[in-house]
């Protein structure tokens, strides 16, 4: 796929520097993945998206709730996280792919859940991709925006102090939600993890 680029300067070679070792790098962070997929609600059959897919450290997770019958999409706009993830074996959990979440290769209401796992701060134009990930959700659908820990905790391990316009800030995420078509029904800012959990409106 095309890499369209939406991604904050810098992001991309951030991740691709590091995706070679990026699950050792945090090797405690699956029960806090497995947390965020079972807020999804997703059943068996289901069609999941992987918004921001990484190493797709949640593609064993996802899959397990879907079932061998469902269908778990993975994307990244950094091709070497992708590559890490194939090999890594994962491809064989569900489809990896190379795209741009603003511009997702899918059909309207194409998955019935979305996860987007430390998605959201790394989006220039957060409003409209929360607007593609509604586009491509059925109504009633759900979408967790997931952090393996909180935002207090990120900051601190980068040296960074907690600002006001911080895009996850439930006062700030909460309207942009709602403008994107989805209403926010869940939210966690927890030392041991972020969650922020939203329903496609009809």
């Amino acid at each position: 796929m095309e890499d369209h680029g939406t991604a904050e300067p810098g992001t991309r070679e951030f991740f691709a520097a590091r995706a070679a070792d990026w699950d050792e790098r945090f090797p405690g962070d699956g029960p806090a993945f497995a947390a965020a997929v079972e807020r999804l609600g997703l059943r068996p059959g289901a069609a999941v998206l992987d918004a921001g897919c990484g190493t797709g450290r949640a593609f064993a997770p996802l899959r397990a709730a879907v079932g061998p019958g469902g269908r778990v999409v993975g994307v990244d706009v950094t091709p070497e996280m992708v590559r890490s993830a194939r090999d890594r074996g994962r491809g064989e959990l569900g489809l990896l792919v190379v795209a741009d979440v603003a511009l997702l290769p899918l059909g309207d209401g194409a998955v019935d859940g979305v996860l987007a796992a430390g998605l959201i701060s790394h989006l220039p134009d957060p409003r409209a991709v929360l607007a593609e990930l509604a586009r491509v959700t059925v109504a009633g659908g759900r979408l967790a925006l997931f952090h393996p820990v909180g935002r207090a905790v990120l900051a601190a391990r980068r040296g960074r102090v907690l600002t006001a316009g911080d895009v996850r800030e439930r006062a700030n995420l909460e309207p942009l939600l709602r403008d994107a078509g989805w209403g926010l029904t869940g939210f966690h800012d927890g030392d041991d993890l972020y969650l922020a959990v939203a329903v496609r409106g009809s």
